[in-house]
Order: structure tokens, then C-alpha cells, then sequence
């Protein structure tokens, strides 16, 4: 075979993939708030990319811990918020440059928000397929574990767990042996994918459950396919989309809850690039009797990126469940 003939080929293979691309942008584009998603998304990407030019790092300091600029002894001074100015664009709280933490804070948002993500999708995935696809005592048992996690509210069982887990973890291989640090972070991280895979888990299992019975699994079985290639091959691709959908729409909310969860004082110490460490930190200003707004701006600005953020995301979700859903995609 030629190399024009396998080009012509591959061009009519993909002929039907590129044709629903264009129908997804064609209604991206024909959606004005969809739109503004995307764009608010494309935003903050490119501030997390240029993250370094933006607010260049301190030399051999991590790149995630805001310069700090106050008195010495920073671990007992914390001096009142300085105002905007050319050296510090958002200003300063005890010490620390807002603009900074707000530039680096986009990392740490996208960071948050995708970990968590895929790890909950990938147990929830797991979990679902294997009480879908197999039933029984099997599905029983899961499902039943998953109802424990449901049994108390999200964010009290997220603040238990991040309370609870180690800041060390003891790993032993035999021959080998090391510990694992989490930052306060990673814990908040591990928590909130704890307390998530349990949602894609009864989703993807009542997806699967229905798709398991339709002819074409039925053919697959009939010529021996194993467990693992029915349900990779034929049952999965006809049973994401709406945990896709569910998984992009709740990646803002899953940064929302990192964030209240910060608030409370569950998440990283001052000085670390994150937004709502910084609103954190600046609730000692949310009411000054002297000033009631002059020192706003050490939480105004944080929760206008965190505000924005979700958003984005929040849009262009909603228009992706309109063009992923079949009963809506045509209309």
C-alpha cells in the first residue's frame, strides 16, 4: 500500500472525528457564555504558564512561598497590610506581597482542582465499573461502603480527615523503606479526593448497569472477550459522558471547597501562594472600625480571582453537558 493510499485512508477515517469537532466548536462559538468560559479559563492558564515572568521566584527559595518583605522575625512580627504600590501591585499582608500569591495562587488552584479530580474520577471509575458490570454481593458491598461516605456531610468528613491524616507516612517495601511527607496541601488534596469518588462511583454504576444488557456487549461476550475488554472496549465509551460532564463541572466547585476549607485554617501557612490562605489571613481587616474599606483589598482581590475562576469553569461546563448530552446536542 502507497503512501497516498494510507493518507487517504486515515484522512477517511478521520473524516468523523473532524466533523464533530466542528460541530463543538461551532457551538462553543454560537454560546456567548460558553465563550466567556473558555476565555476566563484561557486567562488564568496563560497566568499560571507565565507564572514565573509575571512574579519572578526568589533564587533557590520555592517558587510557592511569597517573598516576604516585613520586620525580622517574621515568625512573631506580623506587621498591618501595606497599601498598593509599584514595588507590591496588590500590596502586602504581614509582610508578604498579595500580588505574588495571587499570580502563583493560579497554580495552586489548577493544581487542586485537576488532582483531585482525577484521582476521585479514576477510583470512582474503578469502583463503578466492578459493581455495574458484575452485580450481586459485589455491588451490594460497594455500594454500601460508598453510603458511609454519603452517611455524613462533605465538608465535616473533609475537615476529620485532614485533622486525621499523618503529616508522615511510613512506607516499608522489604528491602526498602522510606516516609512519605504530605504538606498541608497534600492532605487537603488526599481529603477532598476521599470524600468524592463516592458521587462518580453510583453514577458510572448506574451508567454501566444499563449498558451492560444491550446487544452489542451481548456480541462482544458471545466471541469471548474477556471481563476487562467488554467493559474497556465496548461498555466505558458508552457510559463517560456523564460522569465527564459531572467531573468538569464540579472541578470549580472541588476548588471552592479547597478554599473553604483554607478559610477555616486546614490549609497551607501564611506566606504560601494560594488564594484563600491569603483571605485566610486577612480576616483580622474584613472589619477595621478606623477604616472600614481601606484595607479591603487584602481579600477583595483573592476572592475576585477565586470568584472569576470558578466561574470559567462553571460556564464552559454547562455548555458541555448541553453538547455532550444526546438529547440536547441537535438542538
Amino acid at each position: 500500500m502507497g503512501f497516498k493510499s494510507r493518507l487517504n485512508r486515515f484522512r477517511s477515517e478521520m473524516r468523523p472525528t473532524i466533523r464533530e469537532l466542528k460541530f463543538l466548536t461551532h457551538k462553543v462559538k454560537r454560546n456567548p457564555l460558553s465563550l466567556s468560559g473558555a476565555i476566563i479559563l484561557l486567562f488564568f492558564f496563560a497566568v499560571a504558564l507565565l507564572a514565573p515572568l509575571l512574579a519572578p521566584p526568589m533564587p533557590g527559595e520555592d517558587p510557592y512561598i511569597s517573598p516576604y518583605d516585613g520586620p525580622p522575625y517574621k515568625e512573631w512580627i506580623s506587621p498591618l497590610p501595606t497599601s498598593p504600590s509599584s514595588k507590591h501591585p496588590f500590596g502586602t499582608l504581614k509582610g508578604y506581597d498579595i500580588y505574588y500569591g495571587c499570580i502563583w495562587g493560579t497554580r495552586t488552584a489548577f493544581r487542586i482542582g485537576l488532582l483531585v479530580t482525577f484521582v476521585t474520577l479514576a477510583v470512582g471509575l474503578v469502583i463503578g465499573c466492578v459493581a455495574g458490570y458484575y452485580g450481586g454481593l459485589i455491588d451490594e458491598l460497594m455500594m454500601r461502603f460508598a453510603d458511609i461516605f454519603f452517611a455524613f456531610p462533605g465538608l465535616l468528613l473533609a475537615i476529620v480527615m485532614v485533622v486525621a491524616l499523618p503529616s508522615v507516612w511510613p512506607v516499608n517495601l522489604g528491602p526498602i523503606a522510606f516516609e512519605v511527607a504530605l504538606s498541608p496541601l497534600d492532605k487537603l488534596v488526599l481529603a477532598l479526593a476521599l470524600v468524592g469518588w463516592p458521587s462518580y462511583a453510583r453514577i458510572i454504576r448506574g451508567e454501566i448497569a444499563t449498558v451492560k444488557h444491550e446487544d452489542y456487549v451481548e456480541a462482544a461476550k458471545a466471541v469471548g472477550c474477556s471481563d476487562l475488554r467488554v467493559m474497556v472496549k465496548h461498555i466505558l465509551p458508552n457510559s463517560m459522558f456523564p460522569i465527564l460532564i459531572m467531573a468538569f463541572l464540579n472541578l470549580g466547585g472541588i476548588v471552592l471547597s479547597a478554599a473553604t476549607l483554607s478559610f477555616l485554617g486546614f490549609g497551607p501557612k501564611m506566606g504560601y501562594a494560594d488564594w484563600a490562605t491569603i483571605i485566610s489571613h486577612s480576616r483580622d481587616y474584613i472589619i477595621n472600625p478606623q477604616d472600614p474599606f481601606g484595607l479591603s483589598y487584602t481579600w477583595i482581590i483573592p476572592s475576585v480571582f477565586i470568584f472569576a475562576f470558578i466561574l470559567g469553569w462553571s460556564l464552559l461546563g454547562d455548555t458541555l453537558r448541553d453538547i455532550l448530552d444526546p438529547m440536547m446536542r441537535r438542538r
